[in-house]
């Protein structure tokens, strides 16, 4: 078992076979190699938390929660560090962006999906070749964005 202390979870227990390595990091956090999932299964949106830095965790959620057509090509080279996998074996998940004070404007990363093997538990970042996913999609369709927005000024107007 792997004890962490986390800033946004507090103290938690992991075991080690539920640690995903990032054998080659991912952009941005390079260094940091350990990485748990956190969160509720009943929750469209999860964290992936750094085991190696207490502060570090990224929001992350599964492909279809923000594009139900989405089929990321990934150039069989970028999985390279994590070896041979099936289809079946392969999780995806998409880094979430989610501004603090305007969470209606939230975005997914659909051009770097991140992709893991289930069974080796090895995974990357990596570019897909598709010209249609950009690095900050809007999540939530304009209607919703702008129903969310109205909401959260209602609350803090009621305060």
């Amino acid at each position: 078992m792997i004890q962490l202390n986390s800033t946004r979870f507090g103290e938690l227990e992991v075991d080690e076979s539920d640690v995903i390595t990032f054998p080659v990091g991912i952009p941005g956090f390079e260094e940091r190699h350990a990485w748990i999932l956190v969160g509720d299964d009943n929750n469209a949106i999860i964290w992936m938390q750094s085991a190696e830095d207490g502060a570090l965790a990224l929001p992350v959620t599964t492909p279809d929660a923000v594009k139900a057509d989405y089929n990321a090509q990934i150039p069989r080279e970028a999985l390279e560090p994590i070896g041979e996998m099936s289809e079946d074996d392969a999780a995806i998940l998409i880094v979430l962006s989610i501004p603090p004070d305007k969470p209606w404007e939230m975005t997914a990363n659909l051009k770097a999906p991140i992709v893991a093997s289930r069974s080796s538990r090895l995974a990357v970042q990596a570019i897909a070749l598709n010209e249609e996913y950009g690095f900050r999609c809007p999540v939530l369709d304009d209607g919703m964005r702008e129903k969310i927005r109205e909401q959260a000024l209602a609350a803090e107007k009621a305060r």
